[in-house]
């Protein structure tokens, strides 16, 4: 039996038609774009907004793993703005240091996601605490390292990768298919995905058929710091400039897009798919805030929307 239809046995009706509400309000947001602004389906527009969607995807692939795993993630902004002066402390203008900058991040990522999950995990800190503790920590330190503006420099070939193109197709979107790829086979396709699903449903439970449940958070948290730090590079590559708020926000709307996207703050349900298409929802929101000539705080109002219609509909299947 596939993965697919171990997810889908049980399930009512119901439950089974909401996967097809988040593709469908998706594809309402894109028609209702294309009327407000008639150019808004030329590639080039699409384009800009698959390059302006694809950091956030990323933050929402790892997001979405803890979330699984009934926890979340409140540093990830904090650790993309960290990662984006970690780049800036190499001092680097040659493109020949970009893998070794991309290294470091990775490795720094990761210490991050360990300390947290290990404190979720091991120490039984709640994960809105040890995250909250982790944001402000990796902030104390950016500001003390920069004291208040970064001054490093960047190789050129970031630009390349976070607003560049190959064969038509944004390099960051490209990095997005591959993250989405890798992860999705992860976690709907592997032992270890089966683990994290069945840890984030019922810890007790997978601590009984001799799942290491304390493991399988530490992994979580490990893969949604790197997750993050692979964004920060990238986001950093889109807007072409480095400062201590790089990814601002990102915290908020990853975990937003998980909810849109269908992804159970109770644990155990959900998929990385479903996540992926709630952060283009949510940028398609913005940016028909923006052609509507809304105020920014608009955006705001949605999201809060958006997570009270979502979690809504959410318990609403649960019960069915």
């Amino acid at each position: 039996m596939t993965e697919t239809a171990t997810q889908f046995q049980g399930v009512p009706l119901a439950g089974r038609l909401r996967g097809f509400l988040v593709p469908a309000l998706l594809a309402l947001l894109v028609i209702t774009a294309s009327v407000l602004q008639p150019g808004f389906l030329s590639v080039r527009n699409l384009q800009d907004i698959a390059m302006q969607t694809a950091p956030l995807a990323i933050v929402v692939i790892g997001q979405a793993v803890v979330i699984i795993l009934r926890g979340l993630d409140l540093s990830v902004a904090s650790l993309m703005a960290s990662v984006a002066v970690l780049a800036t402390a190499f001092d680097a203008t040659s493109n020949a240091m970009i893998p070794v900058i991309f290294g470091a991040v990775i490795l720094a990522s990761a210490l991050v996601g360990l300390i947290n999950g290990w404190l979720i995990a091991r120490r039984g800190v709640s994960p809105f605490l040890a995250t909250l503790a982790m944001m402000i920590v990796l902030q104390g330190l950016r500001f003390f390292y920069t004291q208040g503006a970064p001054s490093g420099a960047l190789p050129q070939g970031f630009r390349f990768l976070g607003a560049g193109q190959v064969a038509g197709m944004p390099v960051n979107v490209l990095a997005l298919g591959l993250c989405l790829v890798g992860l999705g086979w992860l976690l709907h396709g592997s032992t270890v995905g089966r683990r994290i699903f069945i840890t984030g449903g019922n810890p007790r439970a997978a601590d009984l058929v001799g799942i290491r449940s304390d493991r399988i958070t530490i992994l979580g948290y490990v893969i949604c710091s790197v997750m993050a730090g692979i964004a920060g590079l990238f986001l950093v590559g889109f807007v072409g400039t480095v400062d201590n708020w790089v990814g601002r926000g990102y915290e908020l709307d990853s975990i937003v897009a998980c909810v849109i996207g269908g992804i159970a703050l109770t644990g155990g349900r959900g998929t990385i798919w479903g996540a992926v298409t709630g952060a283009f929802i949510l940028v398609l929101l913005f940016n028909i805030v923006i052609i509507l000539g809304l105020p920014v705080q608009a955006q705001l109002i949605l999201k809060g929307f958006m997570i009270i219609v979502a979690a809504a509909a959410f318990a609403r299947s649960a019960r069915s």
